[in-house]
């Protein structure tokens, strides 16, 4: 099988000759210690991952200097650091600016160039996944994330007004990825923290998942796999998203409670699984050696579920390149299907996130 064929499988739920690697971000610092300098298409390619992730392409439309600039949308970032930009203001700080603010262009010529690219290069080798949002994101990207949540309580009409604005620009952008021959959708806001969501499950209910629903929808109407990316503890709000009818749900963060065993047991028979392999400590401050138990255990607690290994969010500049190296090559040596049912037995007991600050799972209703 090649990576294409191997990620489509676990989608269908049928089993690949190996357990897919794909990863949702590999940022520049950790490729260019690897690889040199070269692109991150490239890189997939030099490292036989077995799925592409392609993001929109934006506009900067103003440089404020050197490290800062607004986008499109009117968010300003400031490129910190390692070469990752962070928010630093949103354009929407009243409801009159909402009353006179339009969101660019879904259909720009622009929009999808680096797709396209992807479509050229990789279609029918690696699986294309595109990565859009749905609602949460971008809102708390316009409006600041204290203030939407504020207004989750204090102004729910312009919450919603925001929502709605933000997810029929994200919803055309995913219906054109998807004419475009994306494989695989998939929405990247990240609902909780390390111990709990962000909001409570009924702010989830009521103001973020009508808008991830429609995301799916528009997948599940054309046929093609959805994944919801969200880092953190999903118990509180998990059957709510699952409900949706995603097929696969990304990254499961062990250090936030959620073992990849424990969402097996209550959800494998639905969804694939991807990830759990912890990027906060783990991949920076661990050894080799500790990366492949760690693979080899999450390779076991997933043995029977669909299962796509990557890390528990991204292969971001703090992680040790080394590790992500040896994690990629425990996958190809130790994923090959059926898996070896000595060291499912042997490791899908284990825990290896307690040696890295996590704590046991505790999972509602349980």
């Amino acid at each position: 099988m090649n990576g294409y064929q191997r990620m489509m499988a676990v989608m269908r739920g049928e089993q690949p000759d190996r357990v897919p690697i794909w990863e949702l971000i590999v940022n520049e610092p950790v490729i260019r210690a690897l690889r040199g300098e070269v692109s991150y298409h490239d890189f997939v390619e030099l490292e036989d991952l077995d799925g592409v992730t392609i993001f929109e392409d934006q506009q900067i439309a103003e440089r404020l200097d050197e490290s800062t600039y607004r986008d499109e949308w009117g968010i300003v970032w400031q490129i910190d650091a390692p070469e990752i930009p962070y928010r630093v203001d949103g354009p929407i700080k009243s409801e009159a600016d909402l009353d006179g603010y339009n969101a660019p262009d879904p259909d720009a010529d622009h929009r999808l160039k680096t797709l396209e690219e992807a479509v050229t290069r990789f279609k029918g080798e690696r699986a294309i996944t595109f990565l859009g949002h749905d609602a949460f994101e971008f809102s708390h990207y316009l409006r600041g994330m204290d203030q939407l949540l504020m207004d989750y309580v204090l102004n729910p009409g312009l919450a919603r007004r925001l929502a709605r604005l933000v997810t029929d620009y994200k919803k055309r952008v995913l219906e054109r990825a998807i004419e475009m021959s994306a494989d695989i959708v998939l929405t990247g806001d990240d609902y909780a923290h390390r111990t709990a969501p962000i909001m409570s499950p009924a702010h989830f209910e009521e103001f973020v998942l009508p808008y991830l629903q429609e995301m799916v929808d528009v997948a599940k109407g054309a046929g093609v796999p959805f994944i919801k990316h969200t880092d953190g503890n999903l118990w509180p709000i998990i059957d709510m998203i699952v409900d949706t009818g995603i097929d696969a749900l990304d990254p499961l963060e062990p250090i936030a409670g959620m073992d990849i065993g424990a969402v097996k047991q209550r959800y494998g028979d639905r969804i694939a699984l991807c990830g759990n392999v912890d990027c906060g400590e783990l991949l920076c401050h661990g050894t080799p050696e500790d990366v492949v138990e760690a693979v080899k255990e999450t390779l076991a607690k997933a043995a029977g579920a669909r299962h796509i290994l990557a890390s528990s969010n991204s292969i971001h500049p703090a992680v040790n390149p080394q590790n992500y190296r040896a994690m990629v090559e425990a996958a190809k040596e130790f994923g090959r299907c059926p898996l070896d049912a000595q060291m499912v037995e042997e490791y899908r007991e284990r825990n290896y996130i307690e040696s890295f600050g996590g704590s046991s799972v505790s999972i509602p209703g349980r």
